[in-house]
């Protein structure tokens, strides 16, 4: 077939505006998932995705800045939910309909059953949450996952305040602050077997070890 003949190749699509930087964090992601992975670099996230570095920081300024939007995600999906669960500054949660008279123990179970579930259905993103893909990243995305875990502590003392309350306690706080750092414990515990192993599942029987805590 001479020139003449030959089909002209298919124009290349441009990306729509925001898709290039959500191809860039899925393949992060995705990157992240795979067993033993070292520190990932940008030249080796760009041969990834065929493009060159420069067409990477022309979304991001630095990687550092790739791991903080995968972050916000993490942020974002989760306190979403857990809001939901608790609901917000002591309002009732919005979904309390579906749930109705749910104790605040119930409610503690939920929040963790919803973290751990998130990281096993996120492997890369789990390994963010655990602190495995900061090592040797810069110090404030490591920073950033410690204060999400202690907003996660926080929701979790909520509610098994109300819930030591109710039972007539009279020291709800502090037998809400040692459930919750109990609680914190094995919710940080799971994800870093999950993350160290990539085999052992961090909601491995789930209902039964918090029925124990709980």
């Amino acid at each position: 077939m001479d020139d003449a003949t030959r089909l002209p190749p298919a124009p290349r699509r441009r990306p729509r505006p925001g898709e290039r930087r959500e191809q860039i964090l899925q393949a992060l992601a995705a990157m992240l998932e795979q067993p033993g992975a070292e520190r990932i670099t940008t030249a080796a996230l760009a041969a990834r995705l065929q493009v060159s570095e420069a067409a990477l920081y022309r979304h991001f300024a630095s990687k550092a800045q790739m791991f903080e939007a995968l972050i916000d995600f993490i942020e974002d999906a989760v306190f979403s939910r857990v809001a939901q669960i608790v609901g917000r500054e002591g309002e009732p949660a919005q979904e309390a309909s579906a749930l109705p008279e749910e104790g605040g123990v119930a409610q503690a179970a939920r929040v963790v059953a919803l973290l751990l579930q998130f990281g096993e259905r996120n492997p890369g993103l789990a390994r963010v949450m655990a602190g495995d893909a900061l090592v040797l990243e810069h110090e404030r995305l490591q920073a950033r996952m410690n204060r999400f875990f202690e907003r996660i502590e926080s929701s979790l003392r909520q509610c098994l305040r109300t819930a030591a309350g109710a039972a007539g306690s009279a020291t709800p706080s502090v037998d809400a602050q040692v459930g919750a750092s109990m609680l914190m414990a094995f919710a940080l515990g799971r994800l870093h077997r999950f993350v160290r192993t990539g085999e052992r599942l961090p909601t491995e029987h789930l209902q039964e070890s918090l029925a124990r805590m709980l």
